[in-house]
């Protein structure tokens, strides 16, 4: 069933009044995908009366105050994508278009939007306590750089004046406040919940002051340096931080939910469309992405620096039932609207499904490695015979014709499972790539992919020489499509120069698009490219403006007329006009936290595509991604409120507002 937005739909089911709105930057689309849906739908199912209210206008009261005013409380997310990372490229250029709004125009969605969500209630329907949630708060909880002010902006709790933020995934969180507040309870204790106190909790590890951060990199990097060692839930501590003369109190993490609650987040009652109330106003291109898409699991132990899954879904691995994933499969063969294809079935990193470091699940996160980084750890071992077996299933499922896999894959581990990769390799082959298979080197460089927390180039090579010969020996005429990020830290315009001629001489493609690197809020790359250090405190190198930063994208991409928009000719000289290969470059991979149609824009990635077998370049578009989530926003920017998110205004004349209608203040009086 649909969450009811409009005063029709409470009447119809009985309710006399809600116990809890949410409010959304993202227009409502009812899938799994949809953080805003996930928390509905799971208050729901817990007895709760649940409305939503999607991309309310601020000019007026009638969006924000037609559903009432809550029993409990406000729940308000910016949507699936960071609200500034979804309207502004990676050089702060405006985007005009908008996936996960009717009819394809940003022209609804607001700048801070958690911010200005929760002006519009204060002012026009007070009253309940305002719950933050989503990629947006969730990322921005503490002091944090902000790329688009070049400043260290105050935990949006404060610069919003909502009452609490509930971070991550947030399932038990929102449902523990909800049971708490209808019971009568303190709900400060929770875990997962930031709330702003005159006096800082016992034992809570204090973090530098928001004033030291924003004048001291040392400061900024040691507060985030705490931050991310306590985002386990296993090993987790309670962190404060002064902001002035109070304090921002983290709760330690909420658990991470079991398989069982899994599989019972993915099975509720979803529509799998966009509310008619919604539809209306034009199509949604967002859901199209996502829709007959499978979800397996959640986390990612790939620990990319310019990746948010880390701190939002978490680094560790929490797969669904075979049992639960071919029962959500066959609802969706028999729907009359079934067109016999699964577009995706996956999550942030596609086969890391069912693999887990048992010592990981014991004993927390290791603080002084990575399961992956440059290569896997000893104690993770890697088997894809779950997985294997899964997709098996799912093909022989009645009614299903195609098994896609579009989310990412790890290269790297299928490299590692000396017993089982080859065969999955095929199996992927033979019947689940859609043409292409999508994996994220990033790099080339040594120095950078050592920044970027990725696997060197030799393995790069060695996996495309398995991916070919394993074409080949299938009679498939199949592609590699590799994304590349320019201006990451540490890169220089020598690194790129160097991923050109690798791009050519050994892949044999030219990449089409660049993604520039975006500094996110509470990513690795984004605390490297703020401070100037790496986390060993060492100085990186960071390209800070913004001529220099599109320089080093077009070292590797080629003009319009197919040339290389190199600086010097003699680059030009070194770089064959290759055919176009991709029409579309801002698509990104889906969990991957790429930022999902919205697309990957939000960051310009650098897409090619190779050939398998014949090592030949061919004409081609990569197909949208069953994801919801901007890769920008993950990319060293946001994720959702799990993979679902949970989710700003422009100026007067992108809003389409009367000029003479005054907007509620996005920033906080005396904040700058």
């Amino acid at each position: 069933m649909f969450i009811p937005t409009t005063r029709e739909e409470i009447t119809a089911l009985g309710w006399e009044s809600l116990d809890v709105i949410i409010v959304s930057g993202d227009t409502y689309t009812d899938n799994s995908y949809n953080g805003s849906a996930v928390i509905g739908h799971w208050l729901i199912r817990h007895g709760f009366r649940v409305g939503i209210i999607a991309q309310p206008r601020i000019d007026v009261p009638d969006d924000i105050t037609r559903l009432g005013v809550p029993e409990l409380f406000w729940s308000v997310s910016a949507g699936c994508v960071d609200s500034m990372v979804a309207n502004y490229t990676a050089v702060q250029k405006f985007r005009k278009d908008d996936d996960f709004t009717p009819g394809g125009q940003n022209n609804r969605r607001l700048d801070r939007a958690c911010i200005a969500y929760t002006n519009l209630i204060k002012k026009y329907a007070k009253g309940k306590p305002i719950i933050l949630g989503g990629i947006e708060a969730s990322l921005r909880r503490i002091a944090h750089y902000d790329y688009w002010s070049d400043s260290v902006r105050r935990s949006i709790l404060f610069d919003s004046k909502a009452d609490a933020i509930t971070y991550g995934m947030a399932e038990l969180s929102n449902l523990a406040i909800a049971e708490s507040m209808r019971d009568g309870r303190d709900w400060k204790n929770v875990p997962g919940v930031c709330y702003i106190s005159n006096e800082p909790p016992q034992d809570y590890i204090p973090i530098p002051s928001y004033e030291d951060c924003s004048k001291d990199n040392e400061a900024f990097m040691e507060s985030f340096r705490i931050f991310r060692d306590n985002c386990d839930p296993v090993t987790a501590k309670g962190l404060v931080q002064l902001h002035a003369n109070r304090y921002l109190v983290q709760n330690p993490p909420s658990r991470l939910l079991t398989s069982e609650e899994l599989d019972s987040v993915y099975e509720m009652d979803f529509e799998n469309r966009v509310h008619p109330f919604y539809l209306k106003d034009g199509d949604v291109k967002a859901i199209q992405t996502v829709r007959n898409s499978i979800t397996t699991h959640r986390g990612c132990y790939g620990d990319c620096s310019f990746c948010a899954i880390a701190v939002h879904q978490g680094r560790t691995v929490v797969s669904r039932s075979e049992e639960s994933i071919v029962r959500e499969v066959e609802r969706y063969a028999a729907d009359p609207r079934f067109n016999g294809i699964i577009q995706d079935v996956g999550g942030p990193t596609a086969n890391m499904y069912g693999i887990e470091c048992l010592k990981k699940l014991r004993n927390g996160c290791c603080k002084d490695k990575s399961c992956l980084g440059d290569r896997p750890c000893p104690s993770l071992h890697i088997d894809h015979s779950r997985q294997i077996g899964l997709l098996n299933r799912i093909r022989n499922v009645p009614g299903v014709r195609k098994v896609f896999v579009n989310s990412g894959i790890r290269y790297d581990m299928i490299l590692a499972d000396k017993a089982r990769g080859d065969d999955y390799l095929n199996l992927l082959v033979k019947h689940h790539v859609s043409g292409q298979m999508k994996i994220a080197p990033e790099h080339i460089s040594p120095r950078v992919l050592k920044a970027m927390g990725k696997p060197g180039q030799q393995q790069l090579k060695d996996f495309k020489r398995k991916f070919d010969q394993c074409a080949q020996s299938c009679g498939k005429d199949l592609f590699l499509t590799y994304y590349f990020i320019a201006a990451h830290p540490g890169c220089r315009e020598e690194d790129m120069r160097q991923l050109s001629r690798f791009c050519h001489d050994q892949l044999h493609i030219s990449p089409e698009q660049v993604q520039i690197f975006t500094p996110t809020p509470s990513t690795v790359s984004t605390a490297m490219y703020r401070s100037g250090k790496d986390m060993d405190g060492k100085p990186i190198f960071s390209e800070h403006d913004t001529k220099r930063k599109i320089a080093q994208k077009y070292i590797v991409v080629r003009r319009d007329d197919g040339k290389h928009r190199c600086q010097r000719p003699h680059q030009a000289q070194r770089c064959l006009p290759l055919r176009r290969v991709h029409s579309d470059p801002e698509v990104i991979g889906p969990h991957q936290l790429r930022i999902p149609h919205q697309r990957a824009g939000h960051t310009d990635r650098a897409v090619g595509l190779s050939r398998g077998g014949s090592g030949q370049r061919s004409e081609g578009c990569l197909p949208f991604d069953s994801t919801m989530v901007p890769r920008t926003q993950i990319l060293g920017t946001a994720v959702p409120i799990g993979l679902h998110p949970f989710g700003e205004l422009h100026s007067l004349q992108q809003a389409q507002i009367p000029q003479k209608v005054p907007l509620i203040p996005h920033e906080p009086a005396g904040q700058k």
